[in-house]
């Protein structure tokens, strides 16, 4: 596809804007919203994890095979003139029997090129991709196809019964979240053996691995990083199927995979309803970025994320706020198609901030989090910061170079670093 053709194609499927692509850096975007020096790649994976609980079935206590779709960013070896760019298909909708919101298609283009060569050097961290309820795993493209280019593998899950396509019963989301991460980490490192004959043998360090989870995508990824449920959140799903992931049950900590180095948990759902208490957020130990915004109306603030992250006593934390943004902190921004309901329309979008926005400083500071916490690279400056973005003073030379005083957010341009706070709470005793 010539890059004339492909622009082409790129203002039928996105906004007018003077972006290709979702994730596209903005003028003022802060410095680790450039896209990398990886070509990317992306292909798609059908797996079948057997024999689990199927919670929504009648009577209790059966089991199925659980089908799961995964999608699969790396960084790629492109052949000469080969153009990046592909086109996603994903639906609007919030299940499949809503009349007032009906499943329909919709395309948009994206960077990665379709089953393209992975780059034949080097084996990459792997970051698992958990969406919200309902959703996609194509809903955060950005940032996928953005770490790929940073030098990782990136798999997303579209989450059986939780997307917009098959939404189901709440209780299969609240039971299968954490299962299906680690599955999915499991295959993945079944893959990544040096001679499995799978096309990501040798490619992927699964021993350096994160979660990044997006509403009920952050309550598993709170899961699967050691906080259990409470006993509201045992009580609420009745026949006790969510006692295997209550905080103090043996089976639970059986579930801990010490591959998993770090989290990433954008708005996670669960602190304001009381699902996880002090004793379940003890458990979590493993370093996590929090992103939220202060009028999140579902997940919640103050009660909701705020609390989750004051409360995990035992993890390196840091929590990333957008003053008066709700809920739709993470997704990328509104296809074309959902103006036609409002609905549609608003799982996508924040009333306060541009969505472009949004997704360059979640790359920014995604980034910075993660090469720190699985390639080792010193990125303390991008995460320490002054609290409040408005606070920080620009104090610099001719040349650019800080000058004493100068507390400006690291990364950002002047004028730039607005609309934020950001804090950090070592573990306890560190």
């Amino acid at each position: 596809m010539s890059v004339k053709h492909l622009l082409c194609l790129c203002s039928l499927l996105l906004p007018c804007s003077a972006f290709a692509f979702y994730g596209d850096a903005r003028p003022d975007a802060p410095d680790l919203a450039a896209t990398g020096t990886y070509s990317v790649g992306v292909r798609t994976e059908q797996l079948v994890h057997h024999d689990q609980l199927d919670i929504l079935a009648t009577p209790p206590g059966q089991h199925h095979d659980r089908a799961l779709r995964v999608e699969l960013w790396y960084p790629a070896s492109l052949r000469p003139g080969q153009q990046p760019g592909t086109t996603y298909t994903d639906v609007l909708g919030a299940g499949a029997n809503d009349p007032k919101r009906p499943n329909t298609p919709f395309q948009f283009a994206g960077r990665a090129v379709r089953d393209a060569v992975p780059d034949p050097e080097g084996r990459y961290p792997l970051v698992i991709l958990s969406h919200g309820y309902p959703g996609s795993r194509l809903q955060m493209s950005y940032l996928t196809e953005h770490l790929a280019s940073r030098g990782y593998v990136v798999a997303a899950i579209d989450h059986t019964d939780s997307t917009r396509a098959d939404k189901a019963g709440f209780a299969s989301t609240l039971l299968n979240r954490p299962l299906d991460d680690l599955f999915v980490l499991d295959q993945v490192a079944t893959w990544a053996r040096p001679n499995s004959g799978h096309w990501l043998a040798g490619k992927v360090d699964v021993d350096h691995s994160a979660l990044i989870g997006y509403s009920m995508g952050g309550y598993g990824a709170l899961l699967v990083g050691g906080a259990g449920l409470s006993q509201v959140a045992v009580n609420f799903v009745p026949g006790g199927a969510l006692q295997r992931l209550q905080a103090g049950n043996p089976e639970y900590a059986k579930l801990h995979d010490p591959r998993i180095k770090a989290l990433i948990a954008f708005a996670p759902w669960g602190g304001r309803q009381g699902f996880f208490d002090a004793k379940g957020l003890a458990g979590l130990t493993l370093p996590t970025l929090f992103v939220v915004g202060d009028q999140d109306d579902i997940a919640g603030y103050s009660d909701g994320v705020r609390r989750l992250a004051e409360g995990a006593v035992n993890a390196d934390r840091y929590l990333l706020v957008y003053q008066n943004a709700r809920h739709n902190v993470a997704p990328n921004p509104p296809p074309p198609a959902a103006s036609a309901n409002p609905e549609d329309f608003s799982a996508y979008s924040e009333p306060a901030w541009d969505s472009t926005r949004l997704n360059n400083l979640n790359q920014h500071f995604v980034t910075a989090f993660l090469d720190q916490q699985l390639k080792g690279q010193d990125r303390s400056n991008y995460l320490t910061l002054v609290p409040r973005a408005i606070d920080g003073q620009w104090k610099v030379d001719a040349q650019g170079k800080p000058l004493l005083g100068h507390t400006y957010w690291a990364g950002f341009r002047n004028r730039s670093a607005v609309g934020m706070e950001f804090y950090h709470w070592p573990a306890a005793g560190k």
